[in-house]
């Protein structure tokens, strides 16, 4: 399974989960079946609020699950319509989210889940 992550500082899997998609500074792609981990630059990506395109942000890469902290629902239903299941983190390092992701112990995220509107704070 291919999971993705955002973080903010890439540390391998002791990495932090970021706070939101759309601003991560970083993606990593974990690959729990190679034990591989892969990391994509995040910090140059602007765009205007609901214009994202998340396969853009990572890299092209095809992931099955995705663990944030917070994602638009446009992000989400695009996400989702190519199979991609997105899930709250449940523990602060990347390492701990596969563990309990592994475990069937994260929660996805639904559309009602979702961030509205980023006027400097989402609320997550």
């Amino acid at each position: 399974m291919k999971v993705g992550f955002a973080v903010q500082i890439d540390e391998g899997l002791e990495s932090t989960v970021y706070d939101h998609f759309g601003s991560a500074p970083a993606f990593l792609i974990v690959d729990t079946e190679e034990n591989q981990v892969a990391r994509i630059d995040n910090s140059t990506a602007h765009e205007t609020h609901g214009n994202c395109n998340p396969m853009g942000r990572l890299g092209g890469n095809h992931i099955d699950a995705l663990v944030v902290g917070g994602i638009g629902a446009g992000a989400i239903m695009r996400l989702n319509s190519i199979g991609v299941k997105i899930y709250r983190p449940g523990a602060p390092k990347v390492r701990e989210n596969i563990d309990l992701l592994k475990e069937n112990k994260l929660n996805e995220f639904g559309a009602n889940d979702s961030c509205s509107g980023h006027q400097g704070e989402c609320g997550h």
